[in-house]
């Protein structure tokens, strides 16, 4: 008996003895884990720049252990006794899902898609969620962190805490710094021929970004917003009421439209139309969080800041207060702040979106439009429809079954378990439903050229990958992004009231354009006065048959595009 109790308390001596490690190691090797197991992405891309040689060894394992120190640098940081399981157990949390969505999608983890999360409806996040999630979730997040939960970790007095964090912080930037002067002439060619490769490092970008997220503001929807173009007024001389539709896209890509050259008819409705498809137009952003709110600002992509476009009015707000009735019907998560102020209709619920079968159906949102054009009385009316388009990864829920012309088609949202032809031919599909949408909204506008002047303008707020180069889905650093991404369908149709320039409309078919153009565009078509108005963003300047006596843009620099 005796023996027994001293056998089990020896073991349990033994197992307490195991779970005991001091902060410094448990830290390591938390970092470690993550180095090796969450950065199959980061390593794959190195591989591709630098193909496997027995003399790029060294450099290998330099990165390797750069990733680990700099983990381990950031954790210790902000480590203590009171912190320390919490910030491991997030950290690998956090690495788990960035492992997932940039293994699985080859996406990067930046500030832009950071925005995205934190604003993606429950629908779109259920798109995302598959086994493969999942595994990833429990086997690099979950169990790790049970561990750590579990042991028991020897802190030390102050002055031990003080010389621990010294130590690790002191000896991770020496020891990196070293790293990179031994592999000095590979490193070189690292850092300025390889710069988008770091985005992947696992989860130190992920934490640099959140940082980002959180200094912009660009997760507060309680900023005070600036007003902007005071001054706005429609002008006296024009003439007659203006009933314009702005089609808002997601995520399509201007080369599989066949207006603009694809080899696969995916607008067969739009192909019967006079209209004009802008060929060379790009967006202002790489997700719909960062685009939509962009393209309906008064700031250049090139000084829009999150936070900057989120505190400052938008061109709804200036139509509205120049006396233009704007409705906002959203098919997609939400307007991104842009229709907080104008009238706002949800449709991606059954009880305003009639048209629902798998989930609400972009073409529910014509439902009623037209009682609604009959109530407002006098006045233009600006309607834009806020699609759920083409959006990824569940392309194949995009659409009804009767729209399935091309297959066979990608029936998940794992792409992974879809060859790229099933995928393209599920994205293509969303295409011919979009043609199919446009089609109708410009039935609607024909229904209503008795009573007024009419207009349809559809742009995608981004493009998408489709498995190029290993990439797909969208939401890529706008600097290295693909053009997939970038590149996106813009269309105008006019009718015969508006009075275009068909001659002039043609010749700026091909022209570079760009969400830039959006604002001043739009205060043109419909002859709004104000000092903001920059006559050259106005892209249908001179087109359109009407007075130009808008007044020219004499605002300040900060608002003047490409400066």
């Amino acid at each position: 008996m005796v023996n027994r109790l001293g056998i089990c308390a020896s073991q349990r001596g033994l197992a307490n003895k195991f779970k005991e490690i001091s902060e410094i190691r448990i830290i390591f090797l938390v970092s470690l884990f993550v180095g090796l197991f969450g950065n199959w992405t980061f390593f794959s891309q190195v591989f591709l720049a630098y193909p496997f040689s027995l003399k790029l060894v060294g450099f290998y394992l330099s990165l390797l252990l750069i990733l680990v120190g700099l983990t381990a640098f950031l954790i210790t940081l902000v480590a203590s006794k009171y912190t320390t399981k919490g910030v491991l157990i997030f950290t690998l949390i956090l690495t788990a899902f960035c492992a997932y969505f940039m293994d699985s999608y080859q996406v990067v983890i930046d500030e832009t898609m950071l925005v995205n999360t934190f604003e993606t409806n429950a629908g779109e996040a259920g798109d995302l969620i598959s086994l493969k999630l999942i595994g990833y979730v429990v086997l690099l997040g979950l169990l790790p962190s049970f561990f750590v939960w579990k042991a028991k970790i020897q802190y030390g007095g102050v002055g031990r805490f003080i010389f621990n964090k010294t130590v690790v912080v002191g000896g991770c930037l020496l020891c990196m710094l070293g790293l990179v002067a031994l592999q000095s002439k590979t490193f070189t060619s690292f850092f300025r021929e390889h710069k988008p490769i770091r985005y992947y490092a696992n989860p130190a970008y992920c934490l640099y970004s959140a940082g980002l997220f959180l200094s912009d503001g660009s997760g507060n929807k309680h900023t005070v917003v600036e007003p902007i173009a005071l001054d706005a007024v429609r002008s006296p001389s024009a003439v007659g009421r203006r009933l314009v539709i702005f089609v808002v896209g997601e995520s399509a890509r201007a080369d599989r439209f066949s207006l603009n050259g694809y080899e696969r008819d995916t607008n067969p409705q739009l192909a019967k139309r006079d209209l004009i498809s802008f060929k060379n137009f790009t967006a202002s952003g790489t997700s719909t969080a960062v685009a939509v709110p962009t393209m309906f600002s008064v700031f250049p992509r090139k000084e829009a800041r999150m936070s900057k476009v989120r505190s400052t009015e938008n061109i709804l707000d200036v139509l509205q207060r120049a006396g233009v009735r704007v409705l906002w019907r959203d098919n997609n998560s939400s307007s991104k702040g842009v229709a907080d102020r104008v009238e706002y209709q949800d449709y991606k619920i059954p009880e305003n979106n009639t048209v629902f079968d798998v989930e609400a159906r972009d073409e529910g949102m014509l439902i009623g439009l037209q009682e609604y054009i009959d109530d407002v009385k006098e006045g233009d009316i600006l309607i834009l429809l806020h699609q759920m388009g083409c959006h990824g990864p569940a392309y194949y829920k995009r659409y009804p079954k009767a729209f399935e012309r091309f297959t066979p088609v990608c029936e998940s949202n794992q792409l992974n378990e879809c060859t790229n032809e099933e995928i393209s031919n599920a994205y293509d599909n969303t295409i011919l439903y979009t043609d199919y949408f446009l089609s109708e909204t410009i039935n609607l506008l024909e229904r209503n050229e008795d009573d007024f002047q009419t207009a349809m303008f559809y742009v995608s707020d981004h493009g998408e990958s489709l498995g190029e180069n290993g990439v797909y889905l969208h939401g890529f650093p706008f600097a290295f992004a693909p053009s997939a991404q970038t590149h996106v369908p813009a269309i105008l149709w006019f009718g015969d009231k508006m009075g275009p320039n068909r001659t002039g409309l043609q010749e700026i078919e091909d022209a570079p354009l760009s969400h830039d153009h959006l604002f001043h565009t739009l205060l043109g078509l419909f002859h709004i006065e104000t000092e903001v108005y920059n006559q050259d963003l106005d892209f249908l300047s001179g087109i359109l048959v009407r007075d130009r006596s808008l007044k020219p843009f004499r605002g300040s620099p900060a608002v003047a595009a490409g400066e």
